[in-house]
């Protein structure tokens, strides 16, 4: 019996991908391209947008880019009605973008925990608003969250970002449950420990690196090619009945003593 790939294909499909210069935003919006999708890059730094789109579309890929801060209710709404008027509809939402900082939890600063509230919790409302209002009317979306094994794993000195991650995860089963009568798939996706600029100090670190190797089944680091699979399930047909849902892509960690 013969795939059915066309199950996965998203031909006609343009998705934003917020944080998507570098990392695991960039990573997905690759995948997403070499899967059909058109792609909308996103971040606050134009420069390094326009090298990330040049090199996709070196690559073939039809790349427009939208500069904006994902924290800023007011500039993210202008950007995305302005987008969905001027060029068209976005069918896929990746909300990327995402911040660390590794303090122990009695020592941490409040204007940091600020910080990390707004880049990993509430730019998930402001995009996923924003685009939701477009997706409602139209009868049909794809919202993707990146979660984080700390949606449901806690580590020392990074309490606050294990509770924006978490907030992600309810967040998910939030918009699912008001959005999925509107014809939209809100899931989230969550990331193990992968090889990424945020996580360059701990894949420097040989004790770190060791340990991990111990704690994961799979026994290594994730490379972020890996996520595209998820991703691309989640954003595709193939997705259609599943809501609410948080995918882990961690080698094992979570399942495992």
């Amino acid at each position: 019996m013969s795939t059915n790939t066309s199950l996965f294909d998203l031909t006609g499909k343009r998705a934003l991908i917020t944080g998507s210069s570098q990392g695991i935003g960039y990573a997905l919006a690759t995948g997403l391209a070499h899967a059909g999708a058109e792609i909308v890059l996103n971040g606050r730094d134009g420069a390094k947008l326009d090298k990330a789109a040049e090199t996709l579309r070196a690559d073939g890929a039809t790349v427009h880019s939208v500069v904006f801060d994902a924290t800023e209710h007011d500039t993210v709404r202008s950007a995305v009605d302005a987008f969905e008027a001027e060029t068209g509809a976005i069918d896929i939402l990746v909300n990327n973008a995402g911040m660390q900082h590794r303090t122990e939890l009695e020592n941490f600063p409040a204007d940091a925990f600020e910080k990390l509230l707004q880049t990993n919790i509430a730019s998930v409302f402001h995009v996923g608003q924003a685009v939701a209002r477009h997706m409602i009317g139209r009868g049909a979306g794809k919202i993707i969250n990146i979660a984080s094994v700390q949606t449901a794993l806690a580590r020392p000195c990074i309490a606050p970002y294990t509770a924006t991650k978490g907030a992600v995860g309810n967040l998910t089963k939030g918009m699912a449950t008001d959005w999925a009568k509107h014809g939209l798939q809100c899931n989230a996706i969550a990331p193990g420990y992968f090889d990424t600029p945020l996580n360059a100090a701990l894949v420097a670190d040989p004790e770190f690196s060791a340990w991990l190797e111990k704690r994961t089944p799979a026994g290594r680091w994730g490379q972020v090619e890996e996520l595209v699979g998820a991703c691309v399930f989640l954003s595709s047909p193939a997705s259609s009945f599943v809501n609410g849902h948080t995918l882990y892509v961690d080698g094992g960690i979570t399942a495992s003593l």
